[in-house]
């Protein structure tokens, strides 16, 4: 149960609620133990005849009296203790979510959509559980048995009390066996309900292409053999259960056994009343419900804890990409340090922490030297001795063969991945000594993905904007060649574009992001392979209409189309992760290198599409001749 613990500070945080509400189940039980009293009363006096009508109608009445008290006092019992359950679930989700968009880009990279999916679907409510029924349960069984266990000896017989409570050890020793067994495999069904998920997860986002290969059995048959892993797991917890219940229920009725014969030999001596014997059952039957809220609390307990156990395990997730506690103060008022320095980096780390509002915007000179890095899970550097200086407001082009580094590269500019120490700087500054909020909100970037939210055009464009204006839209969407298909759209800039914009062509989705990235106005502009699924002519005007606006700003385009990049003030060549070559477009074509390589393989590939593009029309032409 320890794993429960972690959230303390929550349940302290609502004790008044709380303690309110198990105040109501403590009054509760205090009438629920005033009945036997009231039927031992009734059945001495109907026994020896003294009970008239008068009588009886008080003791009705009070009957009455006592069944509306516990309807109130459990109605507020339920609206405390079952409201700080939903509070801590509200808290939990807002904690979890918080904790996936702290947790870095290479985290995510490692964990399954649907396992995540899973932690927020299933294992909150069963944590919410456990401190809603499970609290109620737990405080309601002890305070019942014990009151109930102090009525039983104190006012009937003690005697009988013992005998009555002789398989009570044997329960608590079920309970502890089976509440071992639950929370190991309630665990077990956590885990393959969240496999259930991400495998739903993953046809679902995967559909066009399930279609497209006819692979809708392969993928049923796949989803049914996980589907049918999950039903065991499920059910070796129902067996579980489905046992441990019956046992409360034979201990209960053993008991039961033991009190019919030893307290009707006691009636029958006249050591106790037929009206204590009445209540004394009265009592015992009061005990079943805690004795079966026994069994259900360990289990929602159990099945809690071990949610929890898989939360904490999230939770103790730590982002390798954050801010440094130390980075410089000096670098907010304006200070820089030299990139040439040997102990540039110590000094920065040891001038003090930065707050991220006081930060200037940033200018956009990149210097890189001896960068060298390699993906958590790789053993091959992606990145070898890369060294490169991007002059603020420079048009910078990067180009290379697929798996060269050139995303890896601009990746590490926005430190999606953690950098090397003393490797990069912007303005002068140790790119940790600035803070990543001040860093992202300086960069804008139209990554290879250009995902898209499910939200209408101008909810992507705007996404992440804080201020904007209509003007400014509109200049955004100019500016990335949208405004031909927005026409077409009945909707405009209202359309809604469907779960990752699945309303857009490839072209559209990429454009939609240009827009949003432009319209952040940040002084560094990173194009990641931007224009791929765009047309030639689309491409030549994007192009154009991007160079005004790309005045004064650092603009990194990465590309796989030399077109793309050819009028930039310098083109970066990556091959192997090694900057191969620098220079223009005119002169990495006289230097004879891999550039001019890629150059003449992209020429012959426009002109062989450009000669086939034709084949069709002079084949329909000989089949008309051979026909005549």
């Amino acid at each position: 149960m320890r794993e429960l613990w972690e959230l303390r500070e929550i349940v302290w945080r609502n004790r008044w609620r709380y303690a309110a509400g198990l105040l109501s189940v403590l009054l509760v039980d205090l009438l629920q133990l005033a009945i036997p009293k009231v039927l031992e009363r009734v059945t001495d006096a109907l026994k020896s005849g003294q009970a008239g009508p008068r009588f009886l109608l008080w003791h009705i009445g009070l009957l009455l009296v006592l069944a509306t008290g516990i309807f109130v006092f459990r109605y507020f019992w339920r609206w405390f203790v079952f409201g700080v359950a939903r509070t801590i679930e509200y808290e939990l989700r807002n904690r979890l979510m918080a904790h996936y968009l702290h947790l870095d880009a290479a985290w995510h990279q490692q964990r399954k959509v649907g396992d995540l999916m899973a932690h927020a679907t299933n294992d909150i409510p069963l944590v919410r559980f456990a401190f809603g029924g499970g609290m109620v349960m737990a405080v309601d069984a002890a305070i019942l048995i014990s009151l109930t266990v102090f009525m039983m000896a104190f006012t009937i017989d003690a005697k009988l009390t013992a005998v009555a409570l002789l398989p009570m050890p044997l329960l608590a020793a079920v309970a502890l066996f089976f509440g071992r067994a639950v929370h190991r495999r309630t665990r077990e069904a956590q885990e393959a309900f969240s496999h259930l998920t991400d495998e739903v997860q993953e046809a679902l986002s995967g559909l066009r292409v399930l279609k497209a290969f006819a692979l809708e059995a392969q993928m049923q048959r796949r989803f049914a053999a996980v589907a049918e892993s999950a039903r065991n797991r499920n059910l070796a917890v129902a067996r579980v259960q489905a046992l441990f219940q019956p046992l409360v229920q034979l201990l209960f009725g053993l008991s039961l056994l033991l009190t019919l014969a030893y307290g009707g030999a006691l009636v029958i001596r006249g050591v106790i009343t037929l009206g204590e014997f009445v209540a004394f059952t009265a009592y015992l039957g009061l005990l079943t419900w805690p004795m079966l809220a026994i069994g259900w609390m360990i289990n929602v307990f159990q099945r809690g804890a071990a949610a929890m156990a898989r939360l904490n395990a999230i939770f103790a997730e730590r982002p390798t990409v954050r801010d440094d506690a130390r980075a410089v103060t000096k670098a907010a008022e304006g200070g820089k340090t030299d990139p040439g320095k040997e102990n540039a980096v110590v000094a920065a780390r040891e001038a003090g922490a930065v707050q991220g509002a006081a930060f200037p915007r940033l200018r956009g000179e990149i210097v890189i030297r001896h960068l060298t890095f390699t993906y958590p899970q790789a053993e091959e550097p992606a990145l070898r001795d890369v060294s490169l200086t991007i002059p603020a407001g420079a048009r910078v082009g990067i180009v290379g063969r697929t798996g060269s580094g050139k995303t890896t590269l601009v990746n590490l500019l926005a430190r999606l991945y953690d950098v090397p120490e003393g490797t990069i700087w912007i303005d002068g500054r140790e790119i940790h000594t600035i803070p990543l909020a001040v860093l992202r909100r300086n960069i804008a970037v139209v990554p290879q993905d250009h995902f898209l939210f499910s939200d209408t055009i101008r909810g992507n464009v705007v996404y992440g904007v804080d201020a904007w204006t209509e003007d400014a839209v509109q200049a955004a969407v100019q500016a990335a060649q949208l405004q031909r298909d927005l026409a077409a759209f009945p909707e405009g800039l209202e359309t809604v574009v469907g779960e990752r914009g699945v309303a857009l062509s490839g072209g559209q989705k990429q454009r939609v992001a240009i827009a949003r990235a432009l319209l952040k106005d940040a002084p560094i502009l990173i194009l990641d392979d931007a224009l791929s699924a765009v047309d030639a002519e689309t491409e030549t005007a994007l192009l154009e209409s991007l160079r005004p606006l790309m005045h004064g700003r650092t603009t990194i385009i990465v590309a796989h189309r030399l077109s793309a990049v050819r009028d930039c003030d310098k083109i970066v060549v990556l091959d192997e992760g090694r900057v191969v070559e620098e220079g223009t477009h005119e002169e990495l074509l006289a230097r004879g290198g891999l550039y001019r390589q890629l150059y003449e393989t992209q020429q012959l590939e426009a002109q062989v599409d450009a000669e086939s593009a034709d084949v069709p029309d002079e084949v329909s032409v000989g089949q008309k001749e051979v026909s005549r």
